[in-house]
């Protein structure tokens, strides 16, 4: 059987992280013998897979339980935001009068409601803050 080196590049990322088959690794193993300079590249591999992120990968269960934890961070940040923006805008709300199609008067209701105003404006600007905060904290990885 010819293998060709270009099948072994392909098989060499399974090779290097000891997930190949032990006739595959047989295959590469023999390969390797009659390249040096390839065995030198695949040993460089070993080296910077030992130092890298495959060394430190995270467990299935604790992997999944992350994303779990992002996904639901991520819902809670589009809710604050959402409830945030609505809650500030309220105060920007108008009241406007018609006499027939022309406009009699304008207001704007914060200035006919200030006490509810004032409550939904304060509940939006916490909403935004905390919101703000999980960006900050999902951004610097705490």
């Amino acid at each position: 059987m010819n293998v060709t080196r270009e099948v072994i590049l392909d098989l060499l990322p399974l090779y290097v992280a000891g997930e190949a088959s032990p006739a595959t690794r047989e295959l590469i193993e023999a390969f390797l013998k009659g390249d040096p300079n390839l065995a030198a590249q695949v040993q460089a591999m070993r080296a910077e897979g030992a130092a890298g992120p495959q060394a430190s990968a995270l467990p299935p269960e604790l992997a999944m339980k992350s994303l779990r934890r992002t996904r639901q961070v991520l819902a809670w940040q589009r809710w604050l935001f959402g409830i945030g923006i609505a809650l500030t805008a309220i105060g920007c709300s108008l009241r406007i009068e018609f006499d027939g199609m022309k406009p009699t008067s304008l207001h704007l209701l914060m200035f006919d409601y200030p006490f509810a105003f004032g409550v939904s404006f304060v509940a939006g600007i916490v909403c935004l803050l905390v919101y703000r905060a999980l960006r900050r904290r999902q951004r610097t990885g705490g």
